[in-house]
C-alpha cells in the first residue's frame, strides 16, 4: 500500500487593495497574474487549451445542460481573463474574482506540499509586482477561504482514481472521512455560519459553506462529495476525484496529512479493503457541528442510531489503514503519513494544544486565545477578526503564519530550497515535466497547453500539432528528458515523439 498517486491542488487566493475597499477584484487579480507573467517572460507564452474540458459531466452518469448550469460552472470557456502556464507545469490564472494557482501533477503528498508552497511564492511575487503598476494600488493576497462578508472561495484537491471503483462506494466511504477531516486539516475561523453571525471559533473555513451531501456545483449548493467527472486523463481508466471541501492550509503538516490520509483511504477503496463506512444520519449537519466544536467531543448521529466523535471517525479509517499495510506492506512515505496521523489523533484527544506546531486551526486558536486572555476580548471583537485574516497574509514580513515559521514556532516538512526550485522546475515523475520543459525550452513554438495536451505551432506544418498527454505518468524526465537534450528545436522534438 502506498500514498503515491497522481494528485495536486488548486488554491484561489483572497485579494484586497489597501485603501480601496471598492476596488474591482477581477481587475486586481488580473494585475497579479499579468505582472508575474511580464516579469518572467511569460507574456508571449501559450494560451490555455479548453478543448478537452468537460466541467458539466457528472460522475452519476449524465451531463448537466449548459442552459441550466450556473455560469461559474462553465470553466471550459475562455473569458479573456489572464491565464498562463508556468515552467513548473502549473497554471496561474484569474478565476472570476480571484487569482488562482493550480499546481502541477505530482505523485506524493510531500510533493504536493513542495509545489503548493511554490504557488505561495508565485502569488507573493505577483502581488509585489502588481503594486508597481500605475494606479493598481497596494495589493494584498490571503491564502484563506472566506471574506467575512458571507462569501467563500475554494481550495481544491485532485486525486486520480481507478475508474473501476464504483462512484457510490466513493461517496459512502469518503463522506464520513471528509466530515471528520477538519480536526486534522481545518484552517480555523473566527465566526460561525456563512455570514459569521455566531461569535465563536471553529475548525474549518469551508465547513459552513457545504450545503448538500453530493453534487456537481462548486460555488452554489456546495457538496461534501463533488461529482465532476473530468479526469484530464484516459476516461476509460481513470476518474479525477475533485475535492472542494478542504481548507486552504498554510501549515505544512496540515497540507501533508490532508493529501496523505486521503490517498491512503483511496488506496484501500481501490483495493476493496474497507469495511462498511460509519454512515452519518445527517452528513451536512454533522460537518457543521464538528467544525463548531474545538473540544472535539461533539457526538454526531450515525444511521444505525449510535453516535461518534470526529476523532472516532478518523480512528476508524486509521485502524483499517494499519490492518491494510500489515497485509500489503508499505513504503517510507506511507509509514510517515500513518505515524503522523496516529500521533496527531492521539494528541488531539489529550489536548488539541499539543498540536500547536503542526495544525493551522490549533496554531491560530492558540494565538487568538492569548489575545483574548491578555485583553479580555470576546469573539466578536474586531481585533480577533483582524488577527484571523492576518494569519493568512502571504507577505513574509506581515503574515502571522510566516512570522511563526520564522520564529521557529511552526514545524516544517520541506525546505526553502526545494520550494524555491519548484517555482521554476516541474516535477520529474509526471507529465508536468513534459509540459513545463516545452514551455521553458521551446516557448515560441508552444501555441497552447492543458493538463492533457501540448499544442505546437511548427514551421513547415499547415496546422497546429497536438501532442496528447493522456497518461499522467508518461512524459516524465525518465521518459522524455533525453529527447529535450538531443532536440535542437520543437520540430525535432515533435518528430522524435511522433515520427511525423
Amino acid at each position: 500500500m502506498t500514498v503515491r498517486r497522481v494528485q495536486g491542488s488548486e488554491v484561489e487566493y483572497g485579494i484586497a487593495v489597501q485603501g480601496q475597499p471598492n476596488a474591482n477584484p477581477m481587475v486586481a487579480s488580473t494585475h497579479v497574474v499579468n505582472s508575474y507573467a511580464a516579469a518572467h517572460g511569460l507574456t508571449r507564452r501559450a494560451r490555455w487549451d479548453f478543448e478537452e474540458e468537460s466541467p458539466l459531466r457528472d460522475a452519476r452518469g449524465f451531463d448537466l445542460s449548459r442552459e441550466v448550469a450556473d455560469p461559474t460552472q462553465l470553466t471550459d470557456e475562455d473569458l479573456g481573463l489572464a491565464n498562463i502556464i508556468l515552467t513548473n507545469g502549473a497554471r496561474l490564472y484569474v478565476d472570476h474574482a480571484h487569482p488562482e494557482y493550480s499546481s502541477p501533477e505530482v505523485t506524493s503528498p510531500r510533493d504536493v506540499v513542495v509545489w503548493e508552497k511554490a504557488g505561495e511564492l508565485v502569488m507573493r511575487r505577483g502581488a509585489e509586482l502588481a503594486a508597481q503598476v500605475p494606479g493598481a494600488g497596494s495589493i494584498v493576497l490571503y491564502k484563506n477561504n472566506v471574506d467575512n462578508k458571507g462569501a467563500s472561495y475554494g481550495s481544491h484537491e485532485n486525486y486520480l482514481v481507478d475508474r473501476a471503483v464504483p462512484f457510490d462506494a466513493i461517496v459512502a466511504q469518503l463522506t464520513p472521512f471528509f466530515v471528520s477531516r477538519p480536526v486534522v486539516c481545518g484552517a480555523g475561523r473566527v465566526g460561525q455560519r456563512q455570514d459569521g453571525s455566531v461569535h465563536a471559533y471553529q475548525l474549518s473555513q469551508r465547513a459552513d459553506y457545504m450545503e448538500v451531501g453530493v453534487g456537481l456545483e462548486t460555488t452554489l449548493k456546495r457538496p461534501i462529495v463533488n461529482t465532476r467527472d473530468e479526469p484530464h486523463a484516459d476516461p476509460k481508466k481513470y476518474r479525477r476525484l475533485h475535492v472542494i471541501i478542504g481548507d486552504a492550509n498554510l501549515a505544512e503538516t496540515s497540507i501533508y496529512l490532508k493529501h496523505g490520509t486521503t490517498s491512503i483511504v483511496l488506496a484501500m477503496l481501490e483495493a476493496g479493503f474497507l469495511t462498511a463506512a460509519p454512515a452519518l444520519a445527517q452528513p451536512v449537519k454533522a460537518l457543521h457541528d464538528i467544525s463548531h466544536d474545538t473540544t472535539l467531543t461533539t457526538l454526531v448521529e450515525l444511521q444505525d442510531g449510535t453516535t461518534a466523535t470526529a476523532l472516532d471517525l478518523q480512528w476508524h479509517y486509521l485502524e483499517q489503514a494499519r490492518a491494510f499495510v500489515a497485509r500489503e506492506g508499505f513504503d517510507e512515505q506511507t509509514d510517515d503519513v500513518l505515524q503522523r496521523w496516529e500521533s496527531v489523533l492521539t494528541r488531539l484527544a489529550r489536548d488539541p494544544m499539543e498540536c500547536v506546531r503542526e495544525l493551522d486551526w490549533v496554531a491560530k486558536l492558540s494565538l487568538l486565545e492569548s489575545y483574548r486572555e491578555r485583553d479580555g476580548l470576546d469573539w466578536d471583537h474586531a481585533k480577533l477578526h483582524l488577527v484571523d485574516l492576518q494569519y493568512h497574509d502571504v507577505r513574509a514580513e506581515r503574515g502571522i503564519y510566516h512570522r511563526l515559521v520564522h520564529s521557529g514556532r511552526i514545524d516544517r516538512i520541506v525546505s526553502d530550497a526545494e520550494v524555491v526550485r519548484a517555482v521554476e522546475e516541474p516535477p520529474h515523475d509526471t507529465r508536468a515535466f513534459f509540459r513545463g520543459r516545452c514551455l521553458s525550452t521551446f516557448a515560441s513554438e508552444v501555441a497552447a497547453a492543458s493538463w492533457d495536451s501540448v499544442i505546437l505551432d511548427l514551421p513547415g506544418y499547415e496546422s497546429l500539432q497536438r501532442i496528447p498527454t493522456m497518461e499522467p505518468l508518461r512524459g516524465t524526465a525518465d521518459h522524455v528528458g533525453a529527447l529535450f537534450e538531443s532536440s535542437a528545436d520543437a520540430t525535432a522534438l515533435f518528430r522524435a515523439i511522433t515520427g511525423r
